[in-house]
């Protein structure tokens, strides 16, 4: 058990509670098929969902407690309505069916394999959601990447609002360039007990994971974090003149899968006493942290999908729209050469045609704010049109050229900006990079109770 003193620390110090993790039994559940990866992933492939739902067939499954967003758009409200009710009553039955070993005040270690033989690690723990606010502007200890679509949060909220569970799919970022938090508990790994080994389906890997609850081993990881939220070291490792807030976990998954708890405990805590908000199980969200400097850490771009558009048009009003603002933009067959360093060129693929949109001397710094400017204007004037962020080349090759379509494709971020682009310049336009390709998200695996 994590004493009173340790526990106030890690909450009040850098706003982390080493709470009760469940876990399935292992031997009631196909850890295979018990896992699938974020609901937010292959948005535009139903196709996918079809072949996990047919692979895990009537096996327990963390499918049946999500909502795969590829069906967000196609269900209309009564199946929704549905979907969402039997996500409460499947998780009701597998808490009442005797499913899930708790395992109490631990830290999960995970490493994940990847096909190819990249691995990452981190931490699974609970974060205050009293410590992070997703507004743009904000100072807080938990910060998001990118803005927050608001039009998002409802739908989550219904299903998580009643909920008894949550599972997480969200992704903290640390920026510990020294290694102090995370790979000194992979190098003692063996000392503690292994919870998990199984393979991730759909070529999804594999992950490990070991359960960490010794007081002073969570004390020194504490410690660890608290030096990197320490204001002193803050200023110093970022170069700020002025003092700041210190930014110590980035959002890199799954924004508004937090920002939808974050929601949900607000509307929680006002019915609340000052003592029952203090320790109150929807104060807090399960996530896995990560440290940016992993090697097994890839920034993947984020690239657009159009449906339903005229590609001349919309073509044409891109070049107009950056011209009228001062640059010098244009469409051309061919990828053009010797162009500034800062141009911006962005390549497409429609159902008959395939190009370059080139912007030089852009208004700002990255082509993904270049190609999203411009995409929210044409589709507020053209509401037939819809725009989907998917991951993958192929992805945008294979529907981009179906007709009536278009695709971009978009240029990776540098990771190791990430942290000092939000600290002086806020948060960066939504789906700007993505922490891998879809089938190397985060897939659902443990639980915690949040009622």
């Amino acid at each position: 058990m994590i004493n009173k003193w340790l526990a106030e620390k890690l909450k009040n110090d850098v706003g982390v509670s080493v709470a009760s993790v469940l876990l399935p039994k292992s031997n009631k559940v196909d850890m295979t098929k018990w896992s699938v990866v974020a609901c937010d992933q292959y948005t535009s492939e139903p196709g996918y969902w079809e072949g996990v739902t047919a692979f895990v067939g009537d096996s327990p499954s963390t499918l049946r407690l999500i909502f795969p967003e590829a069906y967000l758009e196609t269900d209309d409200e009564e199946s929704k309505e549905k979907r969402i009710k039997a996500i409460g009553a499947k998780m009701e039955e597998y808490l009442q069916g005797d499913l899930f070993d708790e395992l109490k005040d631990t830290v999960i270690l995970a490493e994940r394999h990847f096909p190819g033989g990249r691995t990452r690690c981190g931490l699974v723990l609970a974060i205050d959601l009293e410590r992070y606010d997703y507004s743009a502007g904000s100072k807080s200890l938990i910060r998001a990447t990118e803005g927050t679509i608001i039009e998002r949060i409802p739908p989550r909220i219904r299903i998580r609002e009643n909920a008894p569970l949550e599972l997480p799919h969200v992704m903290l970022l640390i920026d510990d360039r020294d290694e102090t938090v995370i790979e000194p508990l992979f190098d003692q790994r063996n000392r503690f007990l292994k919870v998990y080994d199984f393979e991730l389906m759909k070529n999804g890997g594999s992950i490990k994971g070991w359960a960490v609850s010794e007081e002073a081993t969570i004390e020194i990881m504490c410690n660890a974090l608290a030096k990197l939220a320490d204001p002193r070291h803050f200023m110093e490792k970022y170069n700020l003149t002025d003092r700041q807030d210190a930014l110590l976990f980035a959002v890199g998954d799954g924004n508004h899968s937090l920002a939808t708890a974050k929601a949900c405990w607000e509307r929680i805590k006002g019915s609340l006493s000052p003592g029952e908000r203090e320790n109150h199980p929807a104060r807090f969200a399960l996530v896995e942290v990560v440290n940016l400097h992993d090697r097994g850490l890839i920034f993947e771009p984020i690239h657009r999908l159009l449906f339903n558009v005229d590609a001349g048009m919309f073509i044409q009003g891109f070049c107009r729209h950056y011209n009228d603002l001062g640059c010098r933009a244009y469409a051309t067959l061919h990828k053009p050469e010797g162009l500034l360093s800062n141009s911006h060129v962005i390549s497409y693929v429609s159902g008959d045609a395939e190009g370059y949109l080139v912007v030089e001397d852009p208004v700002g710094s990255l082509d993904v704010c270049t190609l999203q400017g411009y995409i929210d204007i044409f589709v507020g004037e053209n509401p037939a049109t819809t725009v989907d962020y998917v991951h993958g080349d192929d992805v945008v090759e294979r529907i981009g050229r179906k007709k009536g379509n278009m695709g971009f494709f978009l240029s990776p971020m540098d990771k190791n900006q990430l942290f000092k682009t939000i600290i002086t310049e806020g948060a960066l336009p939504r789906k700007t990079f993505s922490m891998g390709e879809a089938h190397e998200k985060r897939f659902y695996l443990e639980a915690r109770k949040i009622r």
